[in-house]
């Protein structure tokens, strides 16, 4: 794993997809396209300062304490604990870009698919409505997987991916109006949706409906606090260095949830494995 230019970073996992119908999207004064206020869901953000661990690298029985855990869309929850799902929402995995219509992907003004170099993945194409909902089709299907599983909330990855596309090809309106199909369908479904990373978005996050924060590193680039204005205590923080940990716990241990993960968040009883909270276990 790796900081990428826009400031937002996450796991490498394995992503499938699979289509069912979803909810349009309206604009707002500010411009077409863009978010409008999700409707008051019933759905439970996780608790505040807890035990959390992130298992996005493969599922394994959490450590005593844990009372919030991060897993992959294709595993199971962990029973009886606050279970976040994740899906990769703004791109394609690396093995997946055929599952796409082609028209889906995003491409620059000469066709080329755009990239995001970092990870090998294709930037999806959320720059008009029509194409948000097509794409929300597959994503939808993964939270109601997660759903019917039994999870709690969801996390949608690379929010931020409209900063790392060439310059006019998306914008935040974009993005915020594409989350806004998905926290719709979410919250239909009784999960909560987690903004991922995205800093620049947090001041928007009550009118794209989103319930909570799962931030990486912001402990090493000083950006806990920020994401604290936005989300008041329910922010889970996962930091990938020592350095990290000890300044999101100096600043911010005795309110929000943070665990430091090794780069790989490698499962538990494997080579690699590393977990450390503020306890220092």
């Amino acid at each position: 794993m790796r900081k990428s230019p826009a400031g937002s970073r996450r796991a490498t996992v394995l992503l499938t997809a699979a289509a069912l119908a979803a909810a349009g999207c309206s604009g707002t004064a500010s411009g077409p396209g863009t978010a409008s206020k999700t409707p008051a869901a019933k759905v439970s953000a996780p608790p505040v300062h807890a035990g959390v661990d992130y298992q996005l690298g493969g599922a394994y029985t959490p450590p005593k304490g844990v009372s919030v855990v991060s897993r992959d869309h294709t595993a199971s929850p962990a029973p009886g604990l606050y279970n976040i799902c994740y899906v990769n929402a703004f791109q394609a995995q690396p093995d997946a870009r055929g599952d796409w219509d082609a028209d889906l992907l995003l491409r620059d003004r000469s066709g080329k698919v755009v990239m995001d170099e970092d990870w090998g993945e294709a930037m999806l194409d959320i720059g008009t409505p029509g194409k948000r909902a097509r794409i929300a089709e597959k994503v939808d299907d993964w939270i109601d997987a997660c759903a019917d599983k039994g999870f709690d909330a969801v996390e949608p990855d690379n929010y931020d991916s409209y900063t790392r596309a060439p310059r006019g090809l998306l914008t935040a309106a974009d993005a915020e109006a594409f989350q806004t199909l998905l926290v719709r369908h979410a919250h239909a479904r009784h999960l909560a949706v987690a903004q991922k990373n995205t800093l620049e978005l947090a001041g928007d996050r009550e009118r794209v409906g989103l319930d909570f924060a799962v931030v990486e590193e912001c402990g090493q680039y000083d950006e806990c606090g920020a994401y604290v204005d936005a989300f008041g205590d329910h922010v889970i923080v996962v930091e990938y260095t020592g350095k990290g940990l000890e300044r999101a716990c100096a600043g911010w241990g005795d309110r929000i949830s943070i665990v430091r993960r090794d780069l790989d968040v490698t499962p538990a009883g494997h080579d690699g494995y590393l977990r450390e909270t503020c306890a220092g276990s």
